[in-house]
């Protein structure tokens, strides 16, 4: 029978040495949530917004739990890579990018892309209001949605949007939440792409929580991502294997 770990810690050794600030959030009972067969755990599966990952020994129990909805399904090994794939056979195998961590940012670099805007355009902290307006677009929710509520956003969340006028067209968020920092969501309104907004969100974001202490995590969908990062100062690491279900 699976169901939820209540002491995260006990899983721990299963996703060890593996960078990914979700597992962090899952581990370290920040956000997320842990699902075993066994005490103490042999596997682990842990779920957080749109994201399911596997550690341990492969376990089917683990993989036949389904998602609801969408989700994207990472496995440790090729053994949990086989049992998705038998799970879920129409799933789809895609390549993400994982960027390095311990970025050591240029503060003055970020200063000058977050101030290139157009003209017209604005930065703001996404507050209490921001949060409902990001909740009403498909392409901005999940800014805040993951955290479930504007009082768990307001708390551990920390965001930078592009105003166009007091209009909402792009932005930069903490997707998830762990003790030492965010990972980091962006996107952009499609009609107000290519004008720099993504760049300078991400910016003002990074620069926002360093002056907070935390660490602003990047992981890549897409080469265009890598190269958003690698221009804000971050470092490819490598390409790894997820399943994208929807159920």
């Amino acid at each position: 029978m699976t169901y939820e770990l209540q002491t995260p810690a006990l899983a721990a050794p299963l996703f060890e040495g593996w960078a990914e600030t979700m597992l962090y959030s899952c581990l370290q009972g920040v956000m997320g949530k842990l699902y075993v067969t066994e005490e103490p755990p042999r596997a682990a599966r842990a779920e957080l917004g749109d994201f399911v990952f596997f550690g341990g020994q492969p376990c089917r129990e683990l993989v036949e739990k389904q998602p609801s909805g969408f989700a994207i399904l990472v496995p440790q090994n090729e053994g949990w890579a086989g049992l998705i794939q038998e799970c879920y056979p129409r799933g789809r195998r895609a390549t993400r990018y994982a960027i390095k961590k311990g970025t050591v940012f240029d503060r003055e670099k970020l200063a000058t892309l977050a101030a290139r805007l157009p003209e017209g355009y604005s930065l703001s902290l996404i507050d209490g209001a921001l949060y409902e307006r990001c909740l009403e677009n498909e392409w901005s929710r999940d800014f805040v949605s993951v955290f479930g509520s504007r009082e768990a956003f307001l708390e551990k969340g920390l965001g930078v949007v592009a105003l166009k006028g007091d209009e909402l067209v792009a932005g930069a968020s903490s997707y998830t939440r762990y003790r030492a920092g965010i990972e980091i969501e962006v996107d952009t309104r499609r009609d107000e792409r290519r004008k720099g907004l993504a760049t300078a969100c991400c910016a003002g974001l990074i620069l926002a929580c360093l002056n907070r202490g935390l660490y602003p995590s990047w992981d890549a969908q897409n080469l265009q991502s890598v190269g958003l990062a690698e221009k804000l100062g971050y470092e490819f690491s490598h390409e790894y294997v997820v399943y994208e279900v929807e159920v």
